[in-house]
């Protein structure tokens, strides 16, 4: 199995700011939430000329309108929290480590997979995850007496389902970590999804159990995109089983297809280019290793690899 990695760029302020330009899935889903988080902070600003601080009073608006309640009663009455609770943050230390995990492993994931499958595993994971969270709130005894006063918020269940998916997509791949060096995603979800499970009882209950929620998420979105994929080959045609159920209900779908895979059916433009792009972003990857390590430092599959590629008209 070939091993991918990721290095962050010499200028990361130049990186973020073509990753803004491009205006990708990921770049809106960011954009969202941090527009959200100022316009809090805002709103606290001018209630704070009211006699209020601390900002408790906005706090405590935001809390009721936007975040999912563990109560059943209260989420039937705002079914909307279930999605709104993804892209509220209150703290400035939550927002940004959330933002910062979606940014890192939101680029991985759209190496692979495409924009649409990043926004649907972010809204259906964080979605996955709050019902986890009422579900334990509302079953378990020892959260039975704080389940009226209890709410969720933030992004770190979506995160979690997009860390997750991509690492049991790719385990292989391998990430720089400070003061921890190179390790591969499928590791690292396994331990982050291992902390939240023990992490449970020493505080902020909710939220390890809406990460674990967004983690199963996350296992079971790549485990039925797999199964719906011909030969198990990134960037099949065939879609995610959730993409076949939504393209049952619409009318009139036209699909053109430019060429034909090595079965001799025909695949689609949308899984050409999937393709050209994944083979462009390996051969970029073989390349930068070769400058860093010269040829000899690529394995036998990377150099017949690049072969393969350089004899294709």
């Amino acid at each position: 199995m070939t091993n991918y990695s990721y290095s962050p760029s010499n200028n990361p302020l130049d990186e973020i700011k073509q990753f803004f330009r491009k205006g990708s899935g990921l770049s809106v889903l960011i954009l969202i939430n941090i527009s959200v988080w100022i316009l809090i902070q805002a709103l606290k600003v001018v209630i704070f000329f009211f006699n209020d601080p601390d900002g408790d009073t906005v706090n405590t608006l935001v809390l009721h309108a936007l975040a999912i309640p563990a109560s059943v009663p209260d989420l039937v009455v705002k079914p909307w929290t279930m999605v709104t609770y993804n892209f509220l943050h209150i703290d400035i230390w939550h927002i940004l480590f959330n933002m910062l995990g979606l940014y890192w492993f939101g680029k991985i994931f759209l190496e692979f997979l495409t924009n649409r499958q990043l926004i649907f595993v972010y809204i259906f994971g964080g979605i996955t995850g709050g019902l986890v969270y009422i579900f334990a709130f509302n079953i378990f005894p020892v959260f039975i007496n704080i389940v009226p006063v209890s709410f969720a918020l933030g992004a770190s269940a979506s995160v979690m389902a997009i860390v997750t998916a991509i690492s049991f997509y790719v385990p292989g791949y391998t990430i720089t970590l400070f003061l921890i060096g190179k390790l591969r995603i499928g590791y690292l979800a396994l331990i982050l999804f291992v902390f939240d499970f023990f992490m449970i009882p020493s505080g902020n209950a909710g939220g390890h159990l809406a990460h674990i929620g967004g983690a199963m998420f996350g296992v079971i979105y790549i485990f039925f995109y797999r199964i719906s994929q011909k030969g198990y080959q990134p960037g099949s045609n065939k879609g995610t089983l959730f993409d076949r159920i939504g393209n049952f209900f619409k009318k009139n779908q036209h699909q053109s297809y430019s060429s034909t895979d090595f079965t001799g059916r025909p695949i689609s433009d949308e899984e050409y280019n999937r393709r050209k792009k994944e083979s462009q972003l390996r051969i970029d990857f073989i390349l930068d290793k070769i400058s860093k390590g010269g040829y000899d430092s690529l394995t036998r599959e990377e150099k017949e690899y690049l072969f393969k590629s350089s004899n294709k008209h």
